[in-house]
C-alpha cells in the first residue's frame, strides 16, 4: 500500500487542533536536531502523546515528517487563481515568504537526509511534492486556456526544474537566499520567457 493510501485509509480520532500541536512539535523538533536524530519518543515526549497513537495515525517518522511539512504551507497552491500567469507564480512565492528563510536549513536538511532514506523520499515525493506537482500542472494548464502561453510549450515541463532551481543556485552561487524579490525577478526573466508569456503582463493580484 502507497503511503498516500495508509494515510488516506486511517481514522484519525484527533481533532484538528491537537494534529497541528502535533505538527508544530515536529517541525520545532527538526530545527533543534535535524531529521536523523528525531525520534518518536522525542515527539511523544514533546506533545505528550502515546507512541501507539503516532505509529497508529501516521505509522512512522517519515509519514509524520512529510505532513507536518504539508502543515507548513499557509496557502495550498490549489487554492491560488490571480487571474493571470504572472500573478499566479508571484502568489506563489508571496505564500511562501513569510516562513522561507528561517526553513531554509531545514528544507536543505531534509532534502539530504532523503538521499539516504527511502521511506522518507517516498513520504515526501508523496505527500508533499506530487500534490504540488499536480496543483502546478493546474495552474499552467489555466494559462494555456487564458491563451497565455501555447499548448505543449516544452518548458512547462520544466517549471518546477526552475523554480527549485532558484532556490538551490541562489546560496551557492550569490551566498544569498532565494528571497521574494529576487524569486520576482527570476520569474519576469526566465521562467516566463521559456514559457513563451509575456513578463509585461500585469501580475493580478488575489482576491482576499
Amino acid at each position: 500500500m502507497q503511503v498516500a493510501d495508509r494515510k488516506t485509509a486511517r481514522r484519525s480520532r484527533l481533532t484538528p487542533e491537537r494534529e497541528g500541536e502535533l505538527y508544530d512539535a515536529v517541525i520545532e523538533l527538526l530545527r533543534e536536531v535535524g531529521y536523523e536524530a528525531l525520534t518518536m519518543d522525542a515527539v511523544a515526549t514533546r506533545t505528550r502523546a502515546s507512541k501507539a497513537t503516532l505509529y497508529r495515525q501516521w505509522q512512522g517518522k517519515p509519514v509524520l515528517v512529510a505532513t507536518a511539512l504539508r502543515w507548513l504551507k499557509p496557502v495550498p497552491l490549489l487554492e491560488i487563481d490571480t487571474g493571470s500567469l504572472r500573478g499566479d507564480l508571484r502568489e506563489v512565492v508571496r505564500c511562501g515568504e513569510h516562513n522561507a528563510e528561517r526553513d531554509a536549513d531545514l528544507l536543505r536538511g531534509l532534502a539530504h537526509a532523503a538521499h539516504d532514506n527511502p521511506d522518507l523520499q517516498q513520504a515526501l515525493r508523496e505527500l508533499l511534492i506530487a500534490p504540488e506537482l499536480a496543483a502546478l500542472d493546474v495552474l499552467l494548464t489555466r494559462a494555456v486556456a487564458r491563451g497565455e502561453i501555447a499548448a505543449g510549450t516544452p518548458a512547462m515541463h520544466f517549471v518546477p526544474h526552475m523554480m527549485t532551481g532558484a532556490f538551490v543556485a541562489r546560496p551557492l552561487i550569490d551566498a544569498k537566499e532565494a528571497d521574494d524579490a529576487f524569486l520576482y525577478e527570476y520569474i519576469d526573466a526566465v521562467i516566463l520567457p521559456a514559457l513563451g508569456a509575456d513578463p509585461a503582463v500585469p501580475a493580478r493580484t488575489a482576491v482576499t
